[in-house]
């Protein structure tokens, strides 16, 4: 049997509000979230027992890896004991937040639900909440983006055709520096910060409705990162970038998720190659640069 091959995309949030913490320590939240073509590739395949191998020698592959974590969530969930051969190549750079980890997970709850027994097999409610489990930003690698995020990020909200059809397509650089966010790390320090650090929700949801109001609003009228202020007073690195793209080549970055991966927008027909030169000129020849659109 030839092995499932999928594809892992990478995410980025156009809109992030966090609203507030919660009592069981984890934060609300309000999202705009698109997947890109930029993905990593899961092969998964019949064996005696699950294994993983990936082609990134830094990145764990023992049991807290995403994707054998998964592994282990699904057969406990079902009572399958079936092996699973993971091979994953790897294209998200970690500690980005651009959900690389997280979506490697989602693939791997795909393939087991191909590859396990139709008794075996869970709904779709069933994989919803199993990744839900998994990590808050899970479930929406299971939602046909792009999606609004609520709750912890377990409230999966599709957006209208009309809606997605103005983001859909849309062409972005994406760029990290060499080194990488902890989220604990970020969601800490916002939850430590000054008085105003949360974004309050009657704020973050009217933000939302009135671009969702406005047919002609494009998708930079969404752009805002509640993540930004812990990340950029740490690592100065990542604003003086950003400015350097807005005043030398008027491209409008933000950084996703609790970062430290940043994203901007690129009108078609502009070169990628000047642009990569700034950033790995301020970030230096190791900062990860690529193009991407909006899935």
């Amino acid at each position: 049997m030839s092995p499932l091959v999928l594809a892992a995309p990478a995410k980025v949030n156009l809109l992030l509000a966090i609203t507030g913490q919660r009592p069981d320590g984890f934060h609300d939240l309000v999202s705009v979230v698109a997947t890109l073509d930029l993905a990593d590739t899961l092969e998964a395949a019949p064996a005696p027992e699950v294994s993983l191998a990936c082609d990134d020698p830094e990145l764990p592959a023992g049991p807290d890896n995403l994707v054998l974590r998964a592994a282990a969530a699904f057969r406990r969930e079902t009572g399958w004991t079936g092996g699973v051969a993971f091979r994953l190549r790897k294209r998200i750079p970690a500690g980005a937040g651009l959900g690389g980890g997280s979506s490697d997970a989602v693939a791997a709850l795909r393939a087991l639900n191909r590859l396990a027994p139709p008794e075996h097999r869970l709904d779709a409610g069933g994989l919803t909440r199993l990744a839900a489990e998994l990590g808050s930003d899970c479930p929406l690698f299971l939602a046909d983006g792009p999606v609004v995020l609520r709750g912890r990020g377990e409230r999966v909200e599709a957006l209208l055709p009309a809606e997605a059809a103005r983001l859909r397509g849309r062409r972005l650089l994406v760029f990290k520096p060499a080194f990488g966010i902890a989220t604990p790390w970020a969601y800490a320090r916002l939850a430590a910060g000054a008085p105003g650090s949360y974004w309050p929700a009657a704020e973050a949801e009217a933000w939302l409705a009135r671009w969702r109001a406005d047919p002609a609003a494009p998708a930079e009228a969404l752009l805002r990162n509640s993540m930004e202020a812990p990340a950029f007073a740490k690592f100065p690195a990542l604003p003086e970038l950003l400015a350097r793209l807005r005043t030398a080549a008027g491209v409008e970055g933000r950084m996703s998720g609790s970062g430290s991966a940043c994203f901007a927008f690129l009108p078609e027909g502009r070169p990628v190659a000047p642009l990569a030169e700034l950033v790995r000129t301020c970030w230096g020849p190791s900062a990860f640069v690529t193009e991407a659109r909006i899935a």
